[in-house]
């Protein structure tokens, strides 16, 4: 074969051999889609469905203060708010229109509920009895206070010990009233007739604090009957007192706020067996009188002697 015509087949061949490279090549890649254009949507929010709070019927709306109240300033709208409790504490005010524009007698605390008591004029010891009890306090040491165990809401015999002196030819023991409530022990009280603390709320260090003075107490405060108040008052002065606690089984506390407050009267019987009244009042009794036909004491005679002669005078 011609040498020309073999060099132009192998170009020939040459050139077919790199289009089919590049055909190949082209056709190995993938196409690139172009990106298509959406619209923008805006998201779909479902809309909120509007409901009204249903109001359970067994909560009853309570008046409570929302700050502190100074005595003799009136509330305004702004002190005090609405709250529905299930149990409403007893004389407590749903309606703020029963409690704006007055004022309290004495400091409210935020926090508490209005009833009408918190208009009423007082102290917090004043609120702690009932019309007919006398609150009375009474000087004690670690032995009177039952060991400094006392505490407000205990339930106590009064015991009375008189030592023999001249006017008491007998050292003698008695129980001078009995059954009579502790309504407070050094500064601590209990509570008062509305269930709520007399004193303002105080912190754990406060609370710490004042229990340590209950321990070292040097007064104990005692709801006595009125009738008793002055057997009570005598005692204290004629001799040494102690006080005997009760057993919380009796439940006289219980007993109080039920509305039996006369347990104390209840137990006191004339004819116990205890030193006359004279006695207990520290005064000498009655000299007996002079019965008529019978004669009377003979008073003594003095003998005065002048010289030889002897006479007998009565002073």
């Amino acid at each position: 074969m011609n040498s020309r015509v073999t060099l132009g087949l192998a170009g020939l061949f040459l050139v077919g051999a790199i289009i089919a490279g590049y055909w190949g090549l082209t056709l190995s890649r993938a196409p690139v889609a172009e990106p298509v254009a959406t619209p923008a949507t805006e998201p779909v929010v479902p809309s909120a469905v509007k409901t009204e709070p249903v109001e359970d019927p067994t909560r009853q709306p309570v008046v409570v203060l929302l700050r502190d109240i100074p005595p003799f300033v009136k509330i305004t709208a702004a002190d005090v708010a609405v709250e529905k409790l299930r149990t409403a504490p007893a004389g407590s005010l749903g309606n703020v229109d029963h409690v704006i524009g007055r004022a309290p007698w004495r400091h409210l605390n935020a926090g508490s509920w209005l009833s009408d008591e918190s208009f009423e004029s007082g102290s917090s010891l004043a609120r702690m009895i009932r019309p007919g009890e006398r609150a009375v306090a009474v000087a004690v040491d670690e032995v009177i206070n039952a060991g400094g165990q006392l505490a407000p809401g205990d339930y106590v015999d009064v015991l009375l010990f008189l030592r023999k002196d001249e006017n008491n030819p007998q050292p003698s023991a008695q129980q001078v009233v009995s059954a009579v409530r502790v309504l407070g022990v050094g500064s601590q009280l209990g509570l008062t007739n509305d269930g709520q603390p007399a004193g303002p709320a105080r912190s754990d260090e406060e609370r710490l604090k004042q229990e340590q003075q209950r321990l070292a107490a040097r007064s104990v405060l005692l709801a006595v009957p009125e009738p008793l108040v002055s057997r009570l008052m005598l005692a204290s002065s004629a001799g040494v007192l102690r006080l005997a606690v009760r057993s919380a089984d009796e439940q006289q506390l219980a007993k109080y706020w039920a509305g039996e407050n006369n347990v104390a009267t209840q137990l006191d019987t004339p004819r116990r067996e205890l030193i006359e009244f004279s006695q207990l009042s520290q005064t000498l009794p009655p000299k007996p009188m002079a019965v008529a036909g019978q004669p009377g004491p003979r008073k003594p005679a003095v003998e005065v002697i002048r010289g030889a002669e002897t006479a007998q005078t009565t002073p």
